[in-house]
């Protein structure tokens, strides 16, 4: 299941999310579109995402992971139909805000719901074996988007990646994934401990969700200015285009390397305890970015700590609120939590633009980054202590 689930990861990354990067210049050539437009509409099916991130998981917890994943590859499937014959701008729109609504059911977080409904006492395991598969996303599809391209234009790519939801994961999201069934229905003296532990009464309540929350995307919000002004950010500082693509291509590597040093950590350090990590590297990477002047010490420390930290930090967002409100309905709290990460990580490149524009500097504007990462770590602390009440 896990690897199946993998495939499928991949493919829903690198579709979704990251052939754009290749794509866009085609279609806004060919729609007669400017880059904002384009992108903006981007942000906006990253927004929808964001909005129906709760939905997805309230429906998880309810019907199972089968049904909400296969939900996706279906939108997927309509999304790409629409952008493949998409002869105007509002049809366009019209297709990137479906796939916004995909991404919301069939990436990571509606995933590693589903795992912790089938994977038991494995699942932290899980969720860190199927990011190492979700790693090489961006390595698998940003040349296949780029060779499909070159051959066929990007009207038949995006065609053949309606094809692939179809034929690939809507087959493993039916088939792989065990359908999810209550094993007993709880009677009357059941329902009082079934609502109390349900995240409405539960975590919901807990204000270390609101300091969780206010972590993930801070942290989100700073990964997402660094992924999509890695290349300027770089050049500006000194390095060869050549170097920082160089430099942007060993990302994805450390991201899996982190993964794999996580998941060799597993078995002896909490989750919660690998976040502080993440939070950390994440800090370091923004030290180094700004000492960065040209191909150097600081351009390594920097491409080391922002991949690994980014690459566990994907894994702390599955596993640490689990280890922190438990596994009852962590659908609901995963959508909860993801939401507001899509939100932070569709408006971080423009906010990041705008401080630039307000006519900051690179480094005045990495150091006004920097102080939200620390926000982002003192939120994450502040959601580790024990709950009001309740002993450690």
């Amino acid at each position: 299941m896990i690897s199946m689930l993998g495939i499928a990861q991949i493919v829903s990354w690198g579709s979704l999310f990251y052939s754009i990067g290749v794509l866009g210049p085609a279609m806004r050539k060919d729609l007669d579109v400017s880059e904002l437009f384009l992108f903006t509409t981007f942000t906006g099916s990253l927004l929808v995402s964001g909005t129906l991130a709760p939905w997805a998981g309230r429906m998880i917890d309810k019907r199972g992971g089968r049904f909400v994943l296969s939900v996706g590859s279906i939108l997927a499937v309509i999304a790409f139909a629409i952008l493949a014959v998409a002869n105007h701008p509002a049809v366009l729109v019209t297709g990137w805000l479906v796939a916004g609504a995909a991404m919301a059911c069939c990436l990571y977080d509606p995933a590693f719901a589903t795992l912790s409904q089938h994977t038991g006492d494995r699942y932290r395991k899980a969720v860190t074996a199927l990011t190492l598969f979700g790693g090489f996303a961006s390595t698998v599809f940003w040349p296949l988007s780029h060779l499909l391209l070159e051959a066929w234009g990007w009207r038949a790519t995006l065609g053949i990646y309606a094809g692939m939801h179809a034929f690939m994961c809507l087959p493993i999201h039916r088939m792989f994934v065990p359908n999810y069934l209550s094993k007993r229905v709880p009677g009357p003296a059941d329902k009082t401990s079934a609502e109390e532990a349900s995240p409405r009464t539960g975590a919901e309540r807990d204000s270390r969700l609101a300091w969780l929350t206010i972590s993930f995307a801070f942290a989100t919000f700073v990964f997402g200015v660094i992924a999509v002004h890695l290349i300027p950010l770089l050049t500006s500082a000194g390095l060869t285009p050549a170097q920082a693509v160089t430099v942007s291509m060993l990302v994805g590597p450390m991201q899996v390397a982190g993964r794999v040093i996580e998941l060799s950590l597993s078995g002896r350090v909490r989750a919660v305890t690998v976040g502080i990590t993440a939070f950390a590297l994440m800090l370091l990477a923004l030290v180094a970015l700004v000492s960065v002047e040209g191909f150097g010490i600081a351009a390594i420390v920097f491409v080391v700590a922002y991949g690994c930290g980014n690459g566990v930090l994907t894994i702390v967002k599955g596993t640490a609120p689990a280890e922190i409100f438990g596994r009852e309905g962590l659908g609901r709290l995963l959508g909860h939590l993801s939401s507001a990460g899509f939100y932070a990580k569709a408006l971080a490149p423009a906010a990041f633009s705008g401080l630039l524009a307000l006519g900051l500097t690179r480094n005045a504007a990495l150091s006004a980054v920097s102080m939200v990462a620390m926000g982002a770590m003192a939120s994450y602390v502040m959601a580790l202590r024990p709950r009001a009440g309740r002993h450690p």
